[in-house]
């Protein structure tokens, strides 16, 4: 794993500083709030996929284009390591989205589908604490547990769910600005 991680552009007894906590707590909070107007009024389609795909394109517009959050929710910017590491756990969740939700598509299975793509949410937390923290590791821990008892529990509407993912991310979203100061662990 050590070689791996050199070859990601880390460096020997690096110590990683978590300069952008703060605008990881404020796209959590952003995701999270999206995520419970989607259920909201997502009827049929568990979550509303116009809501959700203009909430995440605007959100991602702010949080990485706006001077305001990177001013007042950023510390500076992230090693190459750690820039390196994002884009891979972004990957990584798309590839484990399709490896899950892919094969509902076909069945209009949406419920399957947002909590296939819920669940990869949770598990590209892994990867991503070495870009914003341990914390982000134990946030994979209740949206993992949330979305497989949503699978293995079809006679629980979606809604519970989808709810329940939301106000998980804007509590840690929450943690996350209030604790953003704190730069390494």
């Amino acid at each position: 794993m050590e070689t791996l991680f050199y070859k990601l552009g880390y460096k020997e007894n690096e110590k990683l500083s978590f300069l952008n906590k703060g605008r990881c707590g404020m796209w959590l909070i952003w995701i999270g709030v999206i995520i419970i107007f989607g259920t909201i009024t997502g009827g049929s389609n568990c979550l509303n996929p116009f809501v959700f795909g203009v909430g995440y394109s605007f959100g991602m517009f702010m949080m990485l284009r706006s001077k305001f959050v990177e001013k007042h929710f950023s510390l500076g910017e992230n090693s190459k390591f750690q820039n390196r590491i994002s884009c891979i756990s972004i990957l990584f969740m798309f590839i484990i989205m399709l490896l899950i939700s892919g094969r509902y598509f076909a069945t209009y299975n949406y419920r399957m589908i947002w909590l296939g793509a819920l669940l990869a949410t949770a598990i590209h937390f892994i990867p991503f604490s070495l870009v914003h923290g341990k914390l982000l590791l134990i946030l994979s821990i209740p949206l993992a547990i949330n979305s497989l008892v949503g699978m293995f529990e079809p006679s629980v509407s979606f809604y519970y769910f989808g709810i329940i993912d939301g106000i998980i991310k804007v509590i840690f979203g929450i943690i996350l600005i209030k604790t953003r100061k704190i730069i390494s662990e």
